[in-house]
């Protein structure tokens, strides 16, 4: 039988030989991959070789690539012009938010006697038309004329039975309890106060001036303090740094300044006086010290952290100026130029939709991931169930 076996390959034509030869070398080869296949599946499966491996990549952070490093001098020397031109590109981009920031104070000037009026209207000093009161529902919202006409008999009813209200009530108090980030400064003992202020405006720095912005919160006549008016404001740079132009993005907030409250003797939210016992050591006498610290309050908001001319500020000062300057920018970009969608809340259902969306994707990745663990022959509902054996009670 053997004697056959060789006789037969001895009459096989030598290309048919060579046939053989490649098919056996391309099994190998496909044996070969599958294998290291299996095995990056493995290592990838293993945590404390992706947390190496995390750990490597974490590392090259920041530091130029490999094929960087590997290209031809003359390359990397027209790489270098590249980069010099891209340092262009920044300054250039910084003078085009300059004339952003000429258009935002040209359109202010707009904008303005739109809100002059809204104030007016908040504080009682005009009361607008029927015309101007006028306002189409949704068309879920449209009623019936016999449901508006039972619905405009009961708030005259209510009218009857209160005192009229004048203008728009605590109309920037529930703004700002509407808006997480803002509600979140607030205090039991700030909202009186609250309830006077009557406007927030927008100014910007004058044509050939630095870069800046004010925030001015108008109060009315109150027993909490004697100014009419608060200050924030707000210093931006919009040019690349020099030690970093490629991290250019637009303005910065650099630092901000409040101003100084007035407060009437007893009425300051953002001090407390606390009294502790202290114990002589030698007499061991007994003796009561009264002390004033700082409280929490939506006011410290016109207090914050000096910058020192070094730039350098603690971990704390740093975390409360970050917080700072978001809640300035919001209250410019968003609170003032759309007020009443704040205080209807329909701003804040905007908002929201769009965090809604964000989790039904994640739910519908969820009930993709539950059909294939249903669909696999291999599933088993009872192990997926069961906890781990370190997790086990003793």
């Amino acid at each position: 039988m053997a004697d056959i076996d060789n006789k037969d390959q001895a009459e096989m034509d030598p290309a048919d030989m060579e046939d053989v030869e490649e098919v056996e070398e391309e099994e190998t080869g496909e044996d070969e991959n599958s294998k290291a296949r299996q095995l990056t599946v493995q290592m990838m499966q293993n945590p404390q070789i992706l947390a190496a491996l995390q750990e490597r990549l974490d590392g090259l952070n920041g530091s130029p690539s490999g094929y960087m490093e590997s290209l031809p001098k003359v390359v990397k020397r027209r790489v270098n012009a590249l980069k010099n031109l891209q340092v262009k590109c920044a300054h250039i981009e910084a003078k085009f938010y300059e004339e952003v920031h000429e258009l935002e104070r040209k359109y202010a000037a707009l904008y303005q006697p739109l809100f002059d009026k809204r104030s007016d209207i908040v504080k009682a000093a005009y009361e607008p038309t029927d015309e101007e009161c006028e306002w189409k529902a949704d068309e879920e919202e449209e009623l019936t004329d016999e449901m508006k006409e039972k619905a405009k008999l009961e708030e005259e009813k209510k009218d009857e039975e209160k005192e009229d209200p004048k203008g728009i009530p605590e109309f920037w108090s529930t703004v700002f309890k509407n808006v997480d980030l803002l509600s979140d400064m607030l205090q039991e003992h700030d909202e009186p106060i609250l309830k006077h202020l009557q406007d927030i405006k927008v100014k910007f720095s004058d044509p050939g001036q630095p870069m800046s912005f004010t925030l001015e919160f108008l109060f009315e006549p109150n027993d909490f303090f004697t100014n009419t008016v608060l200050t924030k404001t707000y210093k931006m740079r919009s040019e690349p740094d020099e030690n970093d132009p490629f991290s250019f993005d637009g303005p910065e907030i650099m630092c901000c300044t409040g101003c100084t409250i007035e407060w009437t003797k007893g009425k300051n939210v953002t001090l407390k006086t606390i009294k502790k016992k202290q114990k002589h050591k030698g007499r061991g006498t007994v003796r009561t010290v009264t002390k004033t610290v700082p409280n929490d309050s939506f006011f410290n908001f016109f207090t914050p952290p000096e910058v020192p001319e070094s730039g350098e500020l603690d971990e704390d000062s740093e975390a409360v100026l970050a917080a700072d300057f978001e809640i300035g920018h919001f209250i410019r970009e968003r609170i003032v130029p759309r007020a009443v969608l704040y205080f209807t809340g329909e701003a804040i259902e905007d908002d929201d939709d769009d965090y809604d969306e964000e989790g039904e994707e994640a739910d519908d990745e969820e009930g993709e991931e539950e059909a294939d663990e249903e669909n696999d022959p291999d599933y088993d509902p009872k192990k997926e169930a069961a906890p781990p054996a370190e997790c086990k009670q003793q």
